[in-house]
């Protein structure tokens, strides 16, 4: 290809890519600017159904489920539907040999038999609004990034605590644009979440780590819960008196079915990207970080899924754990797959010699000099200390006794002992207690163990020996390296490893027991690990980052300049968004073409007895060989699972796909494979958020699970 040519293609994909409607993940109370894309692809409604400042909408729908997924709500009884691996840790709380809920699957016959969940909430958003005039109103520029630090601190907290004064809400302000902008998102939470229904894990998770990340997939990711609330139907903590929600606003289904090129939107609370990263920080993921956090997991997870095939206490006992290790490591390797395949770092690296040609005829643009050439050497210099905050989070804390030893820290810590009296630091070893059993419950210690060994050895070998903490340097010539011995050592001689041990300890907390806990040989390595990290790793890859967060608001800020009439979505940053696109098929390599939906014979054709994660559930089997399908079939087959192009991250699972009349047609659940760089770049020919068809889970509920009552409080349009 001619010199010319080439420029002419990058110039010409790069400006394709720019205006793609599909691409972004949009502010809902800010739609007015996205509506004729909306109208060209097909959606009915307006920006106000959505997102209704003086009347409830959509958005009073939809929910923060726990910390991290999106669930909706689905009746006017309070009804919140999610993915099933979004539930997942409270299915197992559940379960025990006796009763395994993750195995049989659970369906409350009516609201007395719905299970409480400690610890889990949903949220729901009240309103979202611009504030960066507040936020930003005392800048002047010339200010120190330390000086616009604290004045954005100071008016945040004083327009939160304004906000949320004399209300049972909470206020947050958050940065947009790496903190050109801000927005303050006003929410409300409830803490009574009952679990009303799941199907067992051989449908919820049906493919398990083989198909997670892939299409075409045949999964019924789903779990039902309740919101339950006190007097005037506000939040209250549980109580056997507390009555079923009345929501603002429930979503209706469609059972219309859908074709290819459909409208699709996705309403929820996406994670984090870093759509605007440099090609250096680019680099870093794809070869640095992302490939070292690979190997670790890959290492966790044969160790777990060995232990797990071999003992059936095992597998329920790390059924959530491995889930949640296989889900980021799958993940990981499909962005760094589909980084090169979609050659991201040489887009970035193209963007960057645009935007430098651009400087050159700009007189006005002397602020954005020398911006990318400092990137390049802060990502140099820090990527040594990047791979050691990544071993620290993975392969240390990876290991879950260690992980468990930090909760002692607190009881011995000297702050804790000149800010708390006697009576208080017992009051606290006890809380820590109640802690303790329910963490053995789900514990294997001969499992831990192995993983232990394998991973000191791989922080060992990749990590440089300059950043070693000195407990791990000592341990490790004391045992020449033999980490199978050094993890024997730990494990025999800790009194983490027993709960009898630990009752003892801190059933009378006292000197002594903090004189024990600073001896343990658990309790001396991971606080080593820990205060050579706060001393020698975060601080400098705090600066390093602060640094970049200010080069790339730079940076930002002058591609908005280069290119005034693109709309720069804001990254990620788990508010509220909604993206849309259409439904569509793809082709993921030569000659590959993958249509958009799956089917239940699908999930026939995947069955093998001998692999427990293809599994087909007998009575599935049966309805499925029997055709009967009900009302849920569509031109005679029953859909599991469809795909689209809308712009989806993690925090997206559970959230809703509605159509182009906002009525709701699936659950989001996952990416293919393929896409999972759009964390980083959206590539319209492979970017595919994969849905579970709303179908298919009325029919688990009802002809499969025999909970059909819960479709009488839904409104199904047909």
């Amino acid at each position: 290809m001619t010199k010319l040519k080439h420029l002419f293609l990058v110039s010409f994909l790069f400006l394709f890519s720019a205006c793609m409607a599909d691409e972004g993940m949009w502010l809902p109370f800010l739609l007015n600017n996205n509506l004729k894309e909306m109208q060209a692809l097909g959606f009915k409604l307006t920006p106000d159904d959505l997102y209704g400042i003086n009347k409830s909408s959509i958005k009073d729908a939809i929910v923060l489920f726990g910390g991290g997924c999106t669930g909706e709500i689905i009746s006017d009884e309070g009804l919140v539907l999610t993915n099933h691996h979004c539930g997942l840790f409270f299915i197992q709380k559940h379960s025990t040999l006796d009763t395994n809920l993750l195995e049989n699957g659970f369906w409350a016959k009516n609201k007395g038999e719905e299970l409480s969940n400690p610890g889990l909430s949903v949220t729901f958003i009240v309103r979202m609004e611009d504030v960066t005039s507040t936020i930003l109103k005392d800048y002047q520029p010339g200010m120190t990034e330390y000086q616009r630090d604290s004045l954005v601190k100071v008016h945040a907290v004083a327009l939160q605590k304004k906000t949320a004064e004399g209300t049972h809400y909470e206020a947050r302000v958050s940065p947009l644009y790496y903190g050109m902008e801000y927005i303050m998102v006003v929410t409300e939470t409830f803490k009574d979440i009952r679990l009303v229904g799941a199907p067992p894990e051989s449908i919820g998770n049906f493919g398990f780590d083989t198909d997670n990340w892939m299409w075409p997939r045949h999964t019924g990711d789903f779990s039902l819960f309740r919101i339950y609330v006190g007097k005037d139907n506000e939040p209250a903590e549980y109580s056997i008196d507390n009555k079923p929600y009345k929501p603002k606003y429930s979503l209706s289904i469609s059972l219309k079915g859908i074709q290819e090129n459909d409208f699709a939107m996705v309403y929820g609370f996406p994670g984090r990207t870093t759509e605007y990263i440099s090609s250096y920080g680019a680099d870093l993921i794809q070869n640095v970080s992302d490939p070292g956090k690979i190997k670790i997991r890959d290492a966790r997870l044969r160790i777990m899924k060995a232990a797990m095939a071999i003992n059936d206490t095992v597998k329920m006992q790390y059924a959530s754990k491995q889930a949640n290790v296989s889900n980021a490591w799958k993940k990981w390797i499909g962005e760094v797959k589909g980084m090169k395949k979609s050659e991201v770092i040489e887009s970035k690296i193209n963007l960057e010699k645009q935007f430098q040609t651009w400087l050159t005829k700009e007189k006005s643009s002397n602020n954005y000099n020398g911006i990318l050439a400092e990137l390049k050497t802060i990502y140099e210099k820090m990527t040594a200390l990047q791979r050691a905050a990544d071993y620290q989070n993975e392969a240390v804390f990876g290991i879950e006794l260690f992980q468990f030893a930090k909760n002692f820290i607190d009881l011995v810590r000297p702050a804790s002992e000149e800010t708390r009296t006697a009576d208080e630091l017992k009051t606290a070893a006890k809380k820590l207690l109640t802690g303790c059993e329910s963490f053995f419950k789900d514990y294997n210690i001969a499992t831990d163990k192995k993983i232990c060994a394998t991973l000191l050895e791989i922080y060992y070998e990749d990590v440089h020996s300059t950043i070693f903490p000195d407990e791990f340097k000592n341990l490790s010539v004391k045992f020449q390296q033999d980490y199978t011995k050094l993890s024997e050592y730990l494990y025999n001689n800790s009194f983490m490893t027993s709960l009898k041990k630990i009752h003892k300890l801190l059933e009378d907390f006292n000197d002594k027991s903090k004189e024990a806990i600073r001896k343990d040989p658990v309790f001396i390595l991971v606080s080593d690990f820990i205060n050579n990290y706060n001393t020698n790793i975060n601080p400098p890859l705090q600066t390093a980052n602060a640094r970049i967060n200010v080069l790339q608001r730079t940076y930002l800020d002058g591609l908005r300049k280069m290119e005034p009439n693109r709309h720069f979505y804001p990254d990620a940053n788990l508010t509220l968004r909604l993206s849309y696109g259409s439904i569509k098929g793809y082709k993921p390599y030569d000659a590959g073409i993958y249509r958009y939906y799956s089917t239940l014979k699908g999930v026939m054709e995947k069955e093998d007895a001998s692999n427990p994660e293809f599994k087909v559930n007998p009575k599935l089997k049966e309805l499925f060989q029997r055709g009967d399908y009900g009302r849920y079939s569509q031109n005679g087959e029953l859909h599991t699972c469809f795909i689209s192009n809308c712009h989806t991250t993690g925090g997206n699972s559970g959230s809703p796909v509605l159509n182009a009349d906002g009525q709701l047609i699936g659950t989001n659940f996952d990416r293919a494979w393929e896409s999972t760089m759009s964390d980083l770049v959206y590539d319209p020919d492979r970017v595919r958020n994969v849905i579970l068809d709303i179908h298919y889970t009325l029919f688990i509920i009802d002809k499969f699970g025999g909970a059909g009552y819960l479709l009488n409080e839904m409104k199904i349009q047909n």
